[in-house]
């Protein structure tokens, strides 16, 4: 079992930034491919960023590309989501995932443990 839990989202104006962590717990990181996903009101769960177990691998959702940078610390069971020129659109509940097969892992229903979540809210 892995336990995850998010911090460092809040409210934030358009073209302001967010660093989002997430802790983890219970079995190292190291076995998993990482990623971050997110839901907005209204809206299915979607995938925003995902990392691979040597972190030397990443791919982003087109809507995020250029914005932001998923990185992790193996050593620290550590992973961290840095936003930045944030959008109203990005506002959204964030998740911290952990998926065992990195090549899948643009798919939100292949991961298999998941944090609760951290708001982030960009005001226009």
């Amino acid at each position: 079992q892995v336990q995850l839990v998010e911090s460092g989202g809040g409210l934030v104006q358009a073209g302001g930034s967010l660093r989002l962590s997430c802790a983890a717990s219970g079995r190292a990181i190291s076995n998993y491919a990482m990623g971050w996903l997110r839901q907005a009101p209204g809206k299915e769960r979607e995938f925003v960023a995902t990392i691979s177990v040597s972190g030397d691998n990443t791919i982003y959702a087109d809507s995020v590309k250029g914005r932001f940078a998923i990185s992790r610390d193996n050593a620290k069971n550590m992973v961290y989501l840095q936003m930045n020129s944030l959008k109203p659109e990005d506002t959204a509940i964030y998740y911290c995932a952990a998926d065992r097969d990195y090549l899948i892992a643009q798919n939100p229903v292949s991961y298999d443990y998941w944090g609760q979540g951290t708001q982030v809210t960009v005001s226009s």
